[in-house]
């Protein structure tokens, strides 16, 4: 335990945004095959905000702190501000975290832009239209 910084063991001790948000814009949902951690991480979205972020995690510590470390972070900022956010807390955890626990926060990361690749597509109507037309000719 020694070898994590204090703000993470605060965070996995005291996660911040756990469970589901009702009717999401977006979730991404990601694995670790070789560790066996699972994410999902929701995402609210108006104005082209992220007004709300939630997260659920099978996984360790360093998943869950991770989690919730970047769920506080991205709340108010835009889709694009996101996942600069995402990338900057990525290289600030990262230098942080012991080497085999660096795939931990890469799955928050994942998730955040499948939730936002997601609500993207929503929005252009895809997941409506039911998804790519792979009959038509390019």
């Amino acid at each position: 335990m020694a070898k994590y910084p204090k703000f993470l063991m605060e965070h996995f001790q005291n996660p911040r945004n756990v469970g589901e948000i009702s009717d999401p814009d977006g979730v991404g949902t990601v694995g670790n095959a070789s560790c066996g951690d699972i994410m999902q991480l929701y995402i609210k979205v108006k104005g082209n905000r992220i007004t709300e972020a939630a997260f659920k995690t099978f996984g360790c510590g360093a998943a869950i702190a991770t989690s919730s470390i970047l769920t506080e972070r991205i709340k108010g900022a835009t889709l694009d501000e996101a996942l600069k956010i995402s990338e900057e807390t990525a290289k600030e955890v990262l230098s942080q975290l012991p080497k085999e626990k660096i795939p931990c926060f890469t799955l928050a990361t994942d998730a955040l832009k499948l939730a936002i690749e997601e609500y993207r597509c929503k929005r252009e109507g895809f997941q409506e239209k039911g998804g790519f037309d792979m009959t038509e000719k390019v």
